[in-house]
């Protein structure tokens, strides 16, 4: 399967195993009987639902939102990229749907297999970035007005801010894309697999995800709503306080899609640098509990339904949980 959630290309079986001399030794026992067609059926249809709502919400949000692309607002600007990123993820995830009914095995070829990965993980960094750059720019208009705009018409200097936003999240994606490839065992399997230092490797990645797809993002997004809100709360004409409570909701959403996938990749790796330290009984609790939060709650993310006028949420794909684990 596609490998683009890092680490997670292991199953959590896998995950219990440790190799000496090239033989599988297993580490824990497990005790959990999870069906495999039970789960490959349910994610299907969790993909499917995905497939198609994202697909429509976000089609509809860049036909609505590209009338209005001359517009000198920022966050419109923002807007329309993320969703842009988030439906070229949607429309290579019919691969995955596939790929997991046929359990694991990837029919497309080396090509594809690279090519689906590297633009998950693109729109994984992307969309982060750029909601960072939406909530500055709202910061900014709302609170500086004489401040020059992130993201002005004249010129070119919004194209080359968006051009370092795509090249950034490209280059970012290449670190863990040079390593996925078609592999044959029993059926071909699309896998990210160093043939070296995998660990290590693997510890750089998962800190990179964290420190650039999360925490920057998220300080970013926290502190300008926290200041947006502060401005809201001492505007004379602002009476009711859920106008406030609004503004905190956006960044509540954001760090509920992603601090469950980062928190479980932090721990798989502690659990892969210190021999295992937990059971397989938990590594599966920690597979399919952080799977079933992001999956539904990173559906929804601040901002890709928004308007140049009024604030909304936008059905996107983010980057998926699913990879060899879950299945």
């Amino acid at each position: 399967m596609t490998a683009e959630c890092s680490h997670l290309t292991m199953s959590a079986e896998e995950h219990n195993h440790s190799f000496y001399n090239g033989t599988a030794w297993y580490v824990h026992e497990c005790t959990i009987d999870l069906d495999a067609n039970v789960r490959r059926v349910v994610l299907f249809l969790l993909y499917l639902l995905i497939f198609m709502a994202g697909l429509l919400e976000n089609l509809l949000v860049l036909w609505v939102n590209c009338r209005r692309r001359h517009s000198a607002n920022g966050v419109l600007f923002c807007i329309l990229n993320v969703c842009l990123s988030d439906t070229m993820m949607i429309i290579v995830l019919p691969f995955s749907m596939m790929e997991m009914a046929i359990k694991n095995v990837w029919l497309w070829g080396s090509f594809l297999c690279r090519v689906t990965n590297l633009i998950y993980t693109v729109n994984f960094y992307s969309s982060s970035f750029f909601l960072a750059l939406m909530t500055l720019e709202r910061y900014l208009s709302l609170t500086k007005p004489g401040f020059p705009a992130l993201f002005p018409t004249v010129g070119r200097r919004r194209w080359w801010l968006c051009a370092g936003v795509w090249l950034l999240s490209l280059f970012l994606a290449l670190l863990e894309n040079v390593h996925v490839n078609l592999m044959e065992w029993d059926e071909p399997g699309c896998y990210m697999w160093p043939e070296q230092n995998y660990l290590e490797w693997y510890a750089t990645i998962v800190f990179l995800n964290l420190i650039f797809q999360f925490l920057f993002p998220s300080a970013v997004i926290i502190t300008c709503n926290v200041l947006i809100a502060r401005a809201v709360r001492a505007a004379p004409d602002v009476q009711d306080p859920r106008d406030v409570w609004l503004v905190h909701v956006y960044s509540l959403v954001f760090v509920l899609c992603w601090l469950p996938y980062h928190l479980v990749s932090v721990v798989l790796i502690i659990d892969d640098l210190i021999d295992f330290i937990h059971s397989c009984n938990a590594i599966h609790f920690l597979y399919f509990s952080v799977f079933a939060i992001t999956s539904s709650t990173r559906c929804w993310k601040p901002g890709p339904g928004q308007t140049e006028e009024t604030p909304g949420w936008g059905m996107v794909g983010g980057r998926s949980m699913k990879a060899v684990p879950l299945l």
